[in-house]
């Protein structure tokens, strides 16, 4: 039998087993808190793993039907709640029944981001043919925040995946309002993924000088541990 306390242990895993700063944490923190005990035990973290790749596949199946019915964009609306669903759960659920695999799951999550990204972009790809290379763009730069998560993880073991108060949960939402609007008034997809890349390139750029002094100061307090160790 589950008791409250048990709940509320398995709650604290959940919030502790990954760092977070955006802006509507604790409305996802209390969503999640809420789905983890109706998650039948039969769904796996795995599982949930594969949900989040399914709902990217239908969001790019949506964006590549919407170039014959634009009301197809609603099909990639769908996606990014199973993608969110997916994502979001598949690590929580391990941490709140207290049957983690840190390293497992966590190469497992950089795998499925990347193949999810990817299937995205792709659908950016065909939805607007004639400027394919915002598609590209939007792939490298989202990639490149990745790279950059991993190179501050391997720094200074801190895995962030927020921009300032943005985190995937609320790109999703503002990716998903931009989908709801191009179906109603059309001509906002474009300028959407311009803006959004150029505003990705520029926090990537201070991203990435924060992590090379991140690595300086590193090098310099190991190289003065190093000779304080031959000294004593």
């Amino acid at each position: 039998m589950i008791t409250d306390l048990d709940i509320r242990q398995a709650n604290t895993r959940i919030r502790i087993s990954r760092e977070r700063k955006h802006l509507l944490k604790e409305l996802e923190f209390k969503t999640i808190e809420f789905l983890c005990p109706r998650i039948p035990k039969f769904i796996t973290p795995d599982i949930l793993t594969i949900i989040g790749i399914l709902g990217s596949l239908i969001v790019a199946f949506g964006l590549i039907y919407a170039v014959y019915d634009p009301y197809a964009l609603i099909i990639s609306v769908f996606g990014f709640a199973l993608q969110w669903f997916g994502d979001s759960l598949d690590g929580r659920i391990a941490y709140y029944r207290n049957t983690p695999r840190k390293w497992y799951g966590w190469v497992l999550d950089i795998n499925a981001d990347w193949i999810s990204i990817s299937l995205i972009g792709l659908g950016f790809y065909f939805y607007l043919p004639q400027y394919k290379f915002l598609a590209f763009i939007f792939a490298l730069t989202y990639g490149g925040s990745m790279i950059l998560s991993l190179l501050r993880y391997k720094v200074n073991n801190q895995y962030i995946i927020d921009k300032g108060i943005l985190g995937p949960t609320e790109m999703r939402i503002i990716i998903c309002l931009v989908l709801l609007t191009e179906v109603l008034s059309g001509n906002v997809i474009l300028p959407f993924m311009l803006i959004g890349s150029l505003i990705m390139i520029v926090m990537n750029v201070i991203e990435s000088i924060s992590v090379i002094k991140a690595g300086d100061l590193r090098d310099i307090d190991e190289k003065n541990a190093t000779i304080k160790s031959e000294q004593s």
